[in-house]
């Protein structure tokens, strides 16, 4: 049987930290799965039937923002948690979205497997793709462990990712969703 480095060095821990079978490792194997089962439990989950859920027809084109929206996710790449937060935008062309499903569906992004620029990118084709509005703005600002706690330790780091669709592209749609975004953050 091939054994990697990393479960020889886990073996190793758990035999210098004491009894294996200590009370608060016995159900730890149960936890930690069904803990990954719900921080990847956006993988079961459709984004535009999320969407349609509350999809509504208004009269309305002007820019709608929603934003420091609270996000977890875990690197795929470490296994390790990233959070911070997600600033949304979209100028709807007849219909618009209950305020609800915007953090709604950054929790369904979020919660799998990830890296931050493909989420960013992720939450501003599912919003364009079924809303169809002029454009949609996405901002996400995040922490990531993996840079701060091992690796280069950075602490203070912080990492910006952006998705621009449609009229966002242009300016001055663009300048105007960044600079809502900056203002009282």
């Amino acid at each position: 049987m091939y054994i990697t480095n990393e479960a020889l060095y886990i073996k190793k821990m758990y035999r210098f930290d004491g009894d294996p079978t200590r009370d608060g490792l016995l159900k730890t194997p149960e936890r930690a799965a069904r803990a990954m089962e719900f921080l990847t439990s956006g993988l079961r989950q459709d984004p535009a039937a999320l969407l349609r859920g509350a999809l509504f027809d208004v009269d309305y084109d002007e820019m709608v923002i929603v934003k420091d929206i609270e996000m977890y996710s875990l690197c795929e790449h470490h296994l390790l948690p990233f959070f911070g937060r997600v600033h949304i935008a979209y100028i709807p062309k007849g219909k618009v979205v209950g305020l609800s499903k915007l953090p709604r569906l950054v929790d369904l992004f979020a919660r799998r497997l990830q890296v931050q620029e493909r989420m960013t990118r992720q939450i501003a084709d599912a919003l364009q793709a079924t809303v169809q509005p002029l454009g949609v703005g996405v901002v996400v600002e995040a922490q990531h462990l993996c840079m701060m706690m091992r690796g280069v330790e950075k602490q203070a780091s912080r990492t910006v990712t952006s998705a621009m669709l449609g009229a966002f592209q242009r300016q001055p749609t663009r300048a105007e969703f960044l600079s809502l975004v900056r203002a009282h953050s």
